[in-house]
């Protein structure tokens, strides 16, 4: 599966993504201001890609939230908050 988005930062710049990190940077922009968390939203090494998508100038924000269960804890709510526009954007399989 190869999975592509471009898109338009603040100051006019373009960035593609690709692989994991367009498939993350989709999910964020698709919550919008609600952001995502992994309890909701399983998937491997979550914190990778928003590492990666942070290294590449993207602004996302971290609150943490109790939980309760059986495994009771805390988990992360990332929002995007770097106004993008998607350029264009692809997913194939």
């Amino acid at each position: 599966m190869t999975d592509k988005i471009k898109i338009r930062m603040p100051d006019g710049t373009h960035q593609t993504f690709s692989g994991r990190e367009a498939w993350t940077l989709r999910h964020l922009l698709n919550a919008g201001t609600r952001g995502l968390t992994t309890l909701n939203h399983p998937a491997p090494r979550w914190s990778h890609y928003i590492y990666k998508l942070r290294k590449a100038g993207l602004c996302i924000s971290t609150d943490y939230e109790g939980h309760k269960g059986e495994f009771p804890g805390t988990h992360g709510r990332y929002r995007l908050e770097t106004p993008v526009e998607v350029v264009s954007g692809r997913s194939e399989r």
